[in-house]
C-alpha cells in the first residue's frame, strides 16, 4: 500500500500564493522560509519537502507567475484579423495582472533568482514575449509595406513597454476613474499607441 502524501498540491499552491504576496510587498531578498510557512499555516520542513529550499521556492513562484500569464495570453486566441488579435493580447496582459497582481508584480524578479545565467537569455527570448512579437509580425505582414528584419521585435518592445507601464500605474492605484472608465482608457491607449507604433517609419532591410 503506497504511503500517504504528507504535503499535497493544495499546500503547494498556498505556499506559492503566500510567497508571491511576500515578494510583492518586500522583494525577494526579504523572503524567509519560516515566515512563508507560518503564514501558510505549515512548517518550514514542508517548504523544504515541496520545493527543496528558498531559492527553489522563489523560482517556483516565477514559474507559476509565467504559467498564469501564458494561460491568459493563450485565451486571447487567434483569428483571421491580426490587428484584433494584437489588441486582444494587450487586453489579456492587463487581465492577467489584475487577476493575479502578486504574481504579476514578481514575475520577472522571481523567475531570475537561481537561474543559470547562460540559459536565462534576454526577456525578448521568453515564450510569452515571442507570442507578442509574432502577433506584431502578423500585423506588419498584413500591410504589405516594406520593412526591416527587426521591425516586429522593435515594435513589440515598444508596445510591451507601454502596456507594462499602464498596468503598473493601475496596480498602484494611480489611474483615475471607475472600473469601466479604466477599461475604456486602457483600450483607447492600446489602439492609439498601436496605430502610432505599427504605422511608424519603416524601410527596406
Amino acid at each position: 500500500m503506497p504511503r500517504p502524501r504528507l504535503h499535497d498540491d493544495a499546500l503547494r499552491d498556498r505556499l506559492l500564493e503566500v510567497a508571491s504576496a511576500a515578494i510583492s510587498r518586500a522583494g525577494v531578498d526579504a523572503l524567509r522560509v519560516r515566515d512563508v510557512a507560518a503564514s501558510a499555516g505549515t512548517s518550514a520542513s514542508a517548504v523544504y519537502a515541496l520545493f527543496g529550499g528558498r531559492d527553489e521556492l522563489v523560482r517556483a513562484v516565477g514559474d507559476e507567475a509565467f504559467r498564469r500569464f501564458a494561460a491568459h495570453l493563450a485565451r486571447a486566441g487567434r483569428t483571421e484579423d491580426p490587428a484584433a488579435d494584437l489588441l486582444s493580447l494587450g487586453l489579456a496582459y492587463r487581465t492577467s495582472a489584475l487577476t493575479d497582481p502578486h504574481f504579476y508584480r514578481v514575475m520577472f524578479e522571481a523567475a531570475r533568482v537561481g537561474a543559470q545565467e547562460p540559459s536565462q537569455g534576454p526577456a525578448t527570448a521568453h515564450p510569452t514575449f515571442v507570442v507578442l512579437r509574432d502577433a506584431v509580425d502578423r500585423v506588419l505582414g498584413a500591410t504589405g509595406a516594406p520593412r526591416r528584419e527587426d521591425d516586429a521585435l522593435e515594435a513589440a518592445v515598444q508596445l510591451w513597454g507601454l502596456v507594462h507601464g499602464l498596468v503598473g500605474l493601475e496596480l498602484a492605484g494611480l489611474v483615475p476613474g471607475d472600473a469601466r472608465e479604466r477599461d475604456e482608457r486602457f483600450r483607447g491607449a492600446l489602439l492609439a499607441a498601436g496605430t502610432a507604433v505599427l504605422d511608424g517609419p519603416r524601410g527596406e532591410g
